[in-house]
């Protein structure tokens, strides 16, 4: 009796405890004094667990939140390690891998799949079936995919730093939101800074000037947090200029100060502890720990809590610096509404209200299959081979490894459910066309399906997780994935396609890919060859709407396709300037940045612009029509590129500096307009250290890729 006397004071005390109106809980208080008023309120070791993934503060009634990765779907559950699994497990969305999804070149399209992947998180971390995903969505990726050989192209925006800042800051706002108090989800970019190559990341460095530092590999973090409103990140393994990203000055000092962060700055998984076991950097992990916090770290992937209460007895670290440090992640809590209850949050009751599986809801599949599809590059189409009219095809041959699976990548959670290329063709072609399969040509099983054929869709590509091999293993140089880089960029499965063209001139490629690969051959001679990311669930369906033509192909590449490995620099050779990417690569690509073809063709005229001149903080917007002048409805993508000619400093020989996504039915035309803003046209002065508007003329073209020029024109930037 007397125990269950003393069960029922616990517990009355704990309602009074979670009920208590503490002042950090009044919405009307100003933001800064309700973080530091619940700081006051924490124990130390409750200080110390605020700098985990995990958090919460059970015992004031917070119950917090942890962290979810969310590159194209989220990876709740799925093929890693650290997915959910049993009981708890769930289905998630799964879109086109981010390579793909930037191949799109649309960041109102982008912003819809974030904004889609922020409300399954939140169904799934307040739903009463679930209730355990995590608010904080490791995503996007912001690091530059500058070499094609890096593992992790799969997860990145392409080469360019303007496309990349614009897709990167569009996907930020998917995932917090548009309402001006509350964030749906918090945007956490990975991996700051430069960590673009995978064999020796854990200790190799990353080493490039001031303002490549500042133009290139920091500027999409840059964009995501200024424009995106992204206040956290994740600190990169590798070194920069020899210094560990984890604890390098430029936390503090730039992403902290200058760009006015103040979120969650988290170590890389196991990166805490590299910095003795690789970096070789400190002597001891309590050290290490002070040093992260001191540099601007404010949550540890790691096992840090033993040697960081070490370091406090040390007087290595101070309490007040750990109440500085949580005082970023608390800030986060507040933002998703987890330090209230408010009902004027719009978000706290996803999952609750509406009990329907966002995955299962028509809207999924249907923004899963359109995002699929306005991804998919045209690489060639001779004579028109594409797309099949189901009038005049009567035997398709589908063949290829990659024609019957759809595979997940690390980053992938497990979808509901998958449609592949085979069946994406059934689909779509209905009763009337004879589908032949061969995943092979083991017994000339593939020679044989494509010559009883009309056509012969052929699919080839990369496996992201290397038909399950261990970590930092491949089964074919040309594969790649994280903590490995490829080592070739020729496509194995090239013989496949040869065999098959062979057998079949009607052939058709499909390269199924998380990066790109040379096929010069296949160039020459395969009369149609189309492009697409990896692991979308519907990769069969998006892909079939293209091939039948119920849409025409528009995506466009965010990588250069080189025509041999030669033209590559040493993948640790971070200076671009040194001929990497279209910027500053003067070898002829095997297809350039930005390339894509339509069923259709396009005129450009009468470009205009609405000032000859632009000046400081000013914008000018350059206008121009767009005829469609062939016979297919379809979307254009037309590119604006500057050039500095007459630049005191070094720049890029073309820089993309505005795009537009544009519908155009047949025979109709459209006046488009790109604005260009003087703020896109500064390079970072490392004498003054700030944005630099130079005076002088500047040149650009419009085109529908970086080595397509349609029209010309000049402006006079003017410095003041």
């Amino acid at each position: 009796m007397n125990r269950l006397y003393g069960l029922l004071i616990l517990l009355f005390i704990c309602i009074g405890v979670s009920a208590q109106s503490y002042p950090f809980r009044d919405k009307n208080l100003p933001e800064d004094a309700r973080i530091k008023n619940l700081i006051s309120l924490m124990t130390i070791d409750e200080k110390i667990s605020c700098l985990s993934p995990r958090l919460a503060v059970p015992r004031l009634g917070i119950k917090g939140t942890m962290t979810i990765e969310g590159l194209h779907g989220l990876a709740y559950s799925g093929p890693a390690n650290w997915a959910v699994k049993g009981p708890k497990a769930s289905p998630t969305t799964t879109f086109p891998q981010a390579i793909g999804l930037a191949q799109m070149w649309d960041p109102e399209l982008l912003k819809r799949v974030a904004d889609w992947q922020a409300t399954e998180a939140r169904f799934l971390a307040q739903n009463r079936r679930f209730g355990t995903s995590g608010l904080i969505v490791f995503a996007p990726n912001a690091d530059m995919g500058r070499d094609i050989r890096w593992g992790r192209t799969e997860e990145c925006y392409g080469e360019d730093p303007f496309l990349n800042a614009t897709l990167v800051t569009a996907f930020v706002k998917g995932l917090q939101g548009n309402d001006p108090v509350y964030w749906k989800t918090a945007s956490l970019m990975k991996h700051f800074l430069a960590n673009s190559n995978e064999n020796n990341r854990s200790y190799n460095s990353s080493d490039f000037d001031e303002r490549l530092f500042r133009e290139y590999y920091s500027y999409a973090f840059y964009k995501g947090v200024v424009d995106g409103g992204s206040q956290c990140f994740m600190a990169a393994y590798n070194k920069y200029n020899g210094i560990p990203c984890t604890v390098h000055p430029v936390l503090r000092n730039v992403t902290m100060k200058d760009w006015g962060l103040r979120g969650i700055i988290c170590t890389d998984g196991g990166a805490y502890r590299q910095l003795l076991s690789t970096h070789a950097y400190f002597p001891s992990l309590d050290v290490a720990a002070a040093e992260c916090i001191k540099a601007g770290i404010t949550v540890f992937l790691d096992n840090y809590m033993a040697p960081l209460r070490e370091a406090l007895s040390k007087k290595l670290i101070s309490e007040s610096e750990i109440d500085e440090a949580i005082y970023g992640n608390l800030r986060v809590l507040l933002k998703l509404g987890l330090l209230d209850d408010q009902p004027g949050d719009p978000y706290n009751k996803i999952g609750i209200s509406d009990t329907i599986a966002p995955w299962n809801k028509p809207e999924a599949r249907e923004l899963a299959r359109l995002a699929t599809r306005k991804s998919v590059v045209l690489l060639k189409n001779q004579n028109s081979l594409l797309p099949l009219k189901k009038d005049k095809v009567k035997s398709i041959a589908v063949i290829g490894p990659s024609a019957n699976k759809v595979i997940s990548d690390w980053y992938s959670g497990t979808p509901p459910y998958s449609v592949n290329i085979l069946n994406g063709i059934k689909n779509a072609s209905g009763d009337d066309i004879k589908i032949r399969f061969a995943m092979s040509n083991k017994a000339d099983s593939a020679v044989i399906a494509a010559a009883q054929s009309d056509v012969a869709i052929v699919c080839v590509g990369n496996h992201p997780l290397s038909y399950g091999l261990g970590w930092g293993q491949n089964y074919v140089p040309s594969d790649g994935r994280e903590d490995v880089d490829r080592q070739a960029i020729s496509l194995e499965q090239e013989d496949l396609v040869k065999l098959v063209y062979k057998a079949n001139p009607n052939t058709v490629m499909v390269i199924v890919s998380s990066f790109p690969y040379s096929i010069p051959w296949s160039k020459e001679n395969i009369p149609a060859v189309l492009h697409v990311s990896q692991s979308s669930q519907e990769l069969g369906n998006g892909l079939a709407d293209i091939i039948f033509g119920k849409e025409s192909p528009s995506g466009r590449l965010v990588q250069t396709w080189v025509s041999s490995i030669e033209a590559l620099p040493p993948i640790l050779d971070y200076n671009i300037r040194h001929g990497r990417t279209y910027m500053y690569d003067k070898s002829v690509p095997l297809f350039p940045f930005g390339y894509g073809l339509t069923y259709t063709s396009f005129s450009y005229s009468d470009l205009k612009t609405d000032a000859k001149t632009i000046s400081k903080d000013g914008t000018v917007n350059v206008s121009f029509r767009i005829r469609n002048t062939g016979n297919f409805d379809s979307d254009e993508v037309p590119q604006l590129y500057v050039s500095f000619p007459g630049s005191k400093v070094e720049r890029a020989a073309k820089a993309l500096k505005g795009f537009a996504r544009v519908m155009v039915r047949k025979g109709e035309e459209k006046l488009v307009t790109i604005p260009v803003k003087a703020s896109d046209l500064t390079y970072w002065d490392t004498e003054s250290e700030k944005w630099v508007l130079e005076p002088g003329k500047i040149d650009f073209f419009v085109g529908s890729s970086s080595s397509d020029i349609k029209l010309k024109g000049s402006l006079l930037v003017e410095s003041r």
